[in-house]
């Protein structure tokens, strides 16, 4: 088997040490590994199929002999390094916001999309996190009936703010009165319906990514979005409840076909049983898990799902690792 030359810029956050678990898990076909960081020094030495790897300095020049870079670092870093890595030949998956919405750049869910890695230009985009488990789960409803509007909640755990957000969690769940720093207010025994930027339309800029990139994977500019995106005192995954409006009816019992059919999903549903997706059961798991589907008795052709996903792998690490696995099996590295 071919083997690749792999870099994971980032290699600090949490998204970054959780790519290196899951190519050691899937078995990658990983030749060379670098571990890249601004600052190598601080950073531990990683281990990687049985050898000890150091980080490396990230650098203008880091990116030689390198075929897949996989980005986690922060959107100012990968507008400067990304143009660097693709000229000296690495295709650049890219987990921050940077490169989602340039039209010359492909954003991927492989569950979704992954036609769309055939047009990249060096770079490949991976989605937001709340994105990403949402369109997984709408992907095959939409085949069936073509969705008219979405409505979205999220319920986001604090891993998707990093790991000094977990500290505060914790800390707070332990003694209320450490004071907030990550958030606006306390998040222990709290939410905080504010993730993210406020932009001029008195959304968040979280929100306005789930619309916008919402449109961009599923390619119909006719699916109609609104968000609200809040941050829960839940540790790892996030949980969506979501409402569809579709263009012709789909009952539950069909939802429940579809859904248990899609690649990417498990279904948990039986109300009766208490059998419902929730973040404990998410956290360490590769689906996308779907429940307490029913349809919605307001509107003729409507649904309810409850959504919920690892944000940490699903939601960032692993799809851009399914991502490098696509690309390889398309042979487009």
């Amino acid at each position: 088997m071919k083997k690749y030359n792999v870099a994971i810029v980032g290699i600090r956050g949490a998204v970054g040490q959780c790519m290196l678990e899951i190519l050691q898990e899937r078995n990658f076909p990983v030749g060379e590994l670098r571990v890249m960081s601004s600052n190598p020094d601080e950073c531990p030495v990683y281990h990687f199929q049985g050898r000890e790897i150091k980080a490396t300095k990230l650098a203008h020049d880091a990116f030689k002999g390198i075929d897949i870079g996989l980005f986690s670092p922060g959107a100012s870093i990968s507008k400067e390094f990304v143009p660097h890595a693709v000229k000296d030949g690495c295709v650049v998956i890219d987990n921050t916001s940077q490169f989602r919405m340039d039209p010359d750049v492909p954003l991927v869910v492989p569950e979704v999309n992954p036609e769309d890695i055939k047009s990249h230009k060096g770079i490949i985009a991976n989605p937001n996190c709340s994105t990403i488990q949402m369109v997984v789960a709408l992907k095959p409803l939409h085949d069936y009936a073509p969705i008219k509007r979405v409505v979205v909640s999220t319920y986001q755990s604090v891993s998707g703010a990093g790991a000094p957000a977990i500290a505060e969690l914790e800390k707070q769940t332990a003694d209320r009165s450490f004071p907030p720093d990550k958030f606006q207010y306390p998040i222990a025994f709290n939410v905080i319906p504010h993730i993210d930027v406020p932009q001029d339309n008195f959304y968040t800029k979280e929100e306005v990514k789930m619309v916008q990139e919402t449109c961009k994977i599923m390619k119909d500019d006719n699916v109609k979005v609104t968000a609200t995106c809040v941050r829960v005192p839940v540790l790892k995954a996030h949980s969506e409840s979501v409402n569809i409006e579709t263009t012709k009816k789909i009952t539950r019992e069909k939802a429940l076909e579809l859904l248990s059919q899609a690649p990417g999903v498990t279904v948990i549903d039986d109300l009766s049983q208490n059998k419902y997706p929730v973040p404990l059961d998410a956290e360490g798991k590769d689906d996308t898990f779907v429940g307490r589907i029913r349809e919605d008795e307001t509107i003729d052709n409507g649904l309810n799902l409850w959504i919920v996903a690892d944000n940490l792998r699903k939601g960032a690490a692993l799809n851009a690792i399914q991502i490098a696995e696509e690309l390889i099996k398309q042979d487009a590295a």
